[in-house]
């Protein structure tokens, strides 16, 4: 049996973006020592006669955790939410789980490494949404003179998933952590208290992002192990990257413009290029020239 492995969960609408995924990473040789299983959310028979000639196992996502029926109605998909905190109970057997998420594609090795080490000492392994590249983490309201309310995400997902108001205020200036890719041990103790810490969030506030604010809370409030890696392991700043003509890679905008590791065609302004493989970006190249690339995976 192989030692670790990466998962990742889609429907029927997200397939053709799952099948790049496992593309992507099928392409490096080294991903022969690695596992990789997927969670069905409502996948086609067709789809998954297809992908069950790529990936070692595929399971159907439940839901672990009873959420009202009326919130998930038709929403198979929302199971994402819900099910990656059960990793180990759906692929048991496994050293570390590596998770990225279908809307995902890997451009080097050398990041599924780090992932893999970084969650050495049973720590999360994971990426954040502050970067020099990203701008403004936190926004402010100005009142009057040099007073100004702070709007925080995670203050916000907190309060409106049930937590307290010191809870809220404990996370709200922390670095927002992208479960989007992420490494646990399977027996790193950061399951059992994302799991408590989830169906807090599930009884009380919306399904969608309930998984993310958890695990906020798991690694802010419970003070869980974790490592924090560049944002090039997680990018979602779709709209700034560079592109080296040397490496054929997309790279970061900044000095010294490592190569994206992981590429994250996350979030509403990403739609564009999730959904139309055809759409070309326009993207500048070290060299100050304009190319149009997809933002997608192209075997």
């Amino acid at each position: 049996m192989k030692k670790n492995v990466i998962i990742a969960l889609a429907d029927e609408k997200y397939f053709e973006l799952l099948n790049e995924l496992i593309n992507s990473i099928k392409r490096f040789n080294q991903s022969k020592d690695v596992a990789i299983c997927i969670l069905d959310a409502g996948l086609t028979g067709e789809q998954k006669l297809k992908l069950s000639e790529k990936v070692d196992d595929i399971k159907s996502a439940e839901w672990d955790i009873k959420v009202p029926s009326f919130k998930v109605m038709g929403k198979e998909w929302l199971k994402s939410q819900v099910s990656r905190a059960f990793l180990p109970k759906y692929f048991p057997g496994y050293e570390k789980y590596l998770w990225i998420d279908a809307d995902a594609w890997v451009n080097n090795w050398e990041t599924i490494e780090l992932y893999f080490k970084a969650s050495d000492k049973n720590k999360l392994a994971i990426a954040t949404s502050a970067d020099r590249s990203y701008g403004r983490v936190l926004r402010a309201e100005w009142i009057f003179g040099s007073f100004a309310r702070i709007k925080s995400q995670n203050y916000k997902h907190a309060k409106s998933s049930g937590f307290s108001e010191s809870i809220s205020r404990k996370v709200a200036l922390m670095p927002h952590l992208n479960i989007g890719v992420f490494c646990l041990n399977a027996n790193a103790p950061h399951w059992d208290v994302w799991q408590k810490n989830l169906k807090k969030a599930l009884s009380a506030g919306k399904i969608f992002g309930s998984e993310q604010v958890a695990m906020n809370i798991t690694i802010y409030v419970d003070e869980l192990d974790m490592e924090i890696l560049p944002a090039y392991c997680n990018w979602t700043l779709i709209n700034k990257l560079k592109f080296d003509t040397l490496k054929n890679s997309f790279v970061e905008p900044y000095l010294p413009n490592h190569e994206i590791g992981i590429m994250h065609l996350a979030g509403k302004t990403s739609d564009y290029a999730r959904f139309n493989k055809n759409y070309l970006s326009e993207v500048s190249t070290l060299d100050g020239k304009i190319v149009k690339k997809s933002l997608r995976f192209i075997s």
